[in-house]
């Protein structure tokens, strides 16, 4: 609760901030923490302009990513309920389930599988979980937290050359990489439960130190129910509420509630979408195993060979409107 009240207290700061009175100071104090924990990146690079970044009230790094991830087998996992989330990678036979009791915590896990530097990401404010490819061109990345937001969503940063990449979108903004794109990798955003009974012997990212975070809890309690983020996010969407989940494929998104009711969704362009029970909130209650059931979705690719796996996200519908502010929500 107590970092709930900072980022309340934050948000508030800012608005205040954005008054007419106030934007010096609050310009002087961001452009001030840039310039101390930032000398190395370039921000005269840039994509998007200054003045879409807020600071998010924790360092540079405040918000450890993990480098080093330790796993077990899902069948040897016993602290973990079957429905809590989990988002989950299968790599040329290897399975892997990164837990978002553990992700709420770091945000970032950057791993290697048969070799395949990947990079997997959870904002909570956005709820968009994602998991990229560390590759880019001949440089193999490694990401960290800025402690910085746009939109609400998480920017990350390469330590290679500390430019500042867009979660959301997983496109660098700022610095010497601005302009470039990580490519986003086919993932599973499912119940611990479904992972296991599919992969029995997946790995499981479990903490190095499990006594050193409140694993298995969140911060952000009740923060799926608010009305509004608590960090500006730009114009909202104007047929669905901000804090709605919806499922996003690239450009197009449909209302949870909708593939909810459907149970099962087919497009003109192949997609197959699907929704089951199962599957608990982790922004709901504090302790995550309790928080309301919002079901397991599923989204694959009708091709010649059958369905396959392709990227996909479920998201608040602010987010997902900040970023693709020309496409409209499906919503029935």
């Amino acid at each position: 609760m107590k970092l709930v009240l900072k980022f309340f207290l934050l948000a508030v700061f800012l608005t205040l901030a954005s008054d007419a009175g106030s934007q010096n100071f609050r310009e002087e104090y961001e452009a001030d923490i840039r310039k101390k924990e930032w000398p190395k990146t370039d921000f005269s690079n840039a994509v998007v302009s200054l003045d879409e970044i807020d600071h998010g009230g924790t360092p540079k790094d405040g918000i450890p990513a993990i480098d080093f991830p330790k796993f077990v087998p899902a069948s040897l996992v016993k602290n973990i309920s079957p429905r809590e989330p989990v988002i989950t990678v299968e790599i040329d036979g290897i399975a892997r389930a990164y837990p978002f009791r553990v992700l709420m915590q770091h945000e970032i896990v950057n791993d290697y599988i048969k070799g395949r530097p990947i990079t997997v990401t959870f904002c909570p404010l956005c709820n968009s979980a994602m998991v990229f490819s560390g590759q880019v061109g001949s440089k193999t990345l490694t990401f960290g937290v800025t402690g910085w937001l746009r939109n609400s969503d998480l920017v990350m940063y390469d330590r290679q050359t500390e430019s500042w990449w867009q979660q959301f979108t997983g496109r660098a903004i700022f610095g010497e990489m601005a302009g470039e794109t990580l490519k986003r990798l086919p993932a599973r955003i499912e119940s611990f439960e479904k992972f296991k009974k599919r992969n029995p012997f997946g790995d499981v990212l479990f903490p190095e130190n499990p006594g050193l975070r409140d694993y298995g809890t969140t911060p952000y309690v009740g923060y799926d129910s608010l009305p509004y983020p608590y960090f500006r996010a730009g114009p909202l969407p104007d047929n669905i509420p901000a804090m709605a989940r919806v499922v996003s494929v690239g450009k197009q998104a449909w209302a949870l509630s909708l593939v909810r009711q459907k149970g099962k969704i087919e497009t003109t362009d192949g997609l197959v979408i699907t929704w089951e029970e199962g599957q608990n909130s982790a922004l709901d209650s504090r302790i995550i195993s309790g928080g309301r059931d919002i079901g397991n979705v599923l989204v694959q690719q009708i091709t010649a060979t059958g369905l396959v796996l392709i990227p996909y996200s479920v998201d608040f519908a602010f987010a997902f409107h900040a970023f693709n502010p020309e496409s409209k929500i499906i919503i029935e």
